[in-house]
C-alpha cells in the first residue's frame, strides 16, 4: 500500500486526474528516494473517539527499504527488522476541508555496501481541500545514524502549494503554484537525493466533469551555483 507518511502520497495515489498538478512533490516522487512512497505490510486505520476534533490514525507494520531504497520491501526485507509507521491526522467538523496532522516511520537499512543506517522519519501537514482557495503544505525530517560509526545526519524537505478555482465560466479554470525544497547535507550516507529549490506556476482547465487539461511551467535549481533548469509541461488526465 501507500506508505501513510505523509498527505499527498495516500490522497492521491496514481490518480492524476485527482491532483491539481501535473506532478507530484519531488519529495514522494515515485521511484525517489527521500520518502517511502510504498510499503509491504498490515496496515490498521480507523477513527479516534474525539468529538468534533475528527480525529484518524493509521498504523502500518511491514517489510521496510530494500537494499536499493528506491523500492519498498517487496522481494522481502534486507534484514530481520520491521519497519513501522504511525499516522495521525485530525480534520475538525466545524472547519470542513481542513486537515492538520503527522507522523513517524521507524527502520533500519541494510545497504548493499556499508554499514547498516538507522532511520526515523518525521512529517507534519497542513492540508485545506477547499478549492477556493486550495492550500497544500507538509514538511519531512528524514534522520539517519550509521550504526558503525554513530554518525548522524538530518535531511529535510517541505512543499507549500497554493490554488484557486475560478468562480466564472462553469468553475472549469484553476490557476495553481508550488514552492518546494529538498536539503540533503554532504555525507548523507543512503538517500543520494541532490539538494533542490524549485517553483511551478500552472493552470488547470476542466474540460468537463471526467477530464481536465493541465499546462505548467517549472522552473528547478539543483545546487547552488548550478543553472537553473527550466520547463514547460502538458497533460491530459480523465476519470471514469
Amino acid at each position: 500500500y501507500h506508505t501513510p507518511i505523509n498527505y499527498w502520497n495516500t490522497a492521491f495515489h496514481h490518480g492524476l486526474w485527482l491532483q491539481t498538478t501535473i506532478s507530484r512533490p519531488e519529495m514522494v516522487q515515485f521511484g525517489g528516494r527521500f520518502l517511502p512512497t510504498h510499503f509491504i505490510g498490515l496496515l490498521a486505520e480507523g477513527n479516534i473517539p474525539s468529538g468534533g476534533a475528527g480525529l484518524s490514525y493509521n498504523v502500518g507494520l511491514g517489510n521496510g527499504r530494500a537494499s536499493i531504497i528506491s523500492r519498498a520491501g517487496d522481494a522481502g526485507d534486507s534484514n530481520n527488522n520491521r519497519a513501522w509507521v504511525v499516522n495521525i491526522f485530525s480534520r475538525p467538523s466545524r472547519l470542513y476541508g481542513l486537515q492538520v496532522g503527522g507522523s513517524v516511520y521507524r527502520d533500519k537499512i541494510t545497504q548493499v555496501s556499508g554499514p547498516d543506517v538507522g532511520e526515523w522519519i518525521a512529517s507534519a501537514h497542513l492540508i485545506w481541500t477547499k478549492e477556493n482557495p486550495e492550500f497544500l503544505s507538509e514538511f519531512a525530517n528524514v534522520h539517519h545514524r550509521n550504526h558503525l560509526t554513530g554518525h548522524i545526519t538530518t535531511s529535510q524537505a517541505f512543499y507549500v502549494q497554493v490554488a484557486y478555482r475560478f468562480p466564472w465560466m462553469e468553475k472549469r479554470w484553476e490557476p495553481y503554484s508550488r514552492f518546494e525544497h529538498i536539503h540533503v547535507p554532504a555525507g548523507e550516507p543512503v538517500l543520494g537525493v541532490p539538494n533542490l529549490v524549485g517553483s511551478t506556476v500552472g493552470l488547470r482547465y476542466d474540460i468537463s466533469d471526467y477530464a481536465a487539461f493541465k499546462g505548467e511551467y517549472r522552473a528547478t535549481r539543483r545546487q547552488a551555483g548550478t543553472p537553473r533548469a527550466n520547463g514547460v509541461f502538458f497533460q491530459t488526465s480523465f476519470t471514469f
